[in-house]
């Protein structure tokens, strides 16, 4: 995959993070971006969107054999990633759309 969807999807949590971190001080999430995957073999990168106060965890996923699309999933951080992902077209996804999810999960 080429760095441009990862880069764009960054960017989108990124603003988002810092608006969330903005209006809602108490959430405070944690970002980590991972390429790992790719060194055991999965064409995928990992973007997951941590609260540690309520242990819930949405994780975004750019996948090779789904390019433009993004993966989502609502978990908390003790749960394992499991198969059940939703879907959203990567240029349907904005910034305005992470922060809802944050604002509104991690609350």
């Amino acid at each position: 995959m080429t760095e441009a969807p990862l880069k764009t999807l960054s960017d989108l949590v990124s603003d988002a993070h810092a608006r969330i971190q903005a209006a809602h001080e108490h959430i405070n999430p944690v970002v980590e971006v991972r390429q790992g995957m790719r060194d055991s073999g999965i064409p995928a990168d990992v973007i997951s969107i941590d609260c540690l106060r309520t242990q819930r965890r949405i994780t975004l996923v750019l996948h090779d054999q789904q390019p433009g699309t993004v993966l989502y999933q609502f978990v908390t951080r003790e749960e394992e990633v499991s198969g059940d992902f939703k879907q959203i077209d990567v240029t349907a996804l904005s910034s305005d759309t992470l922060f809802d999810w944050m604002q509104d999960y991690f609350a």
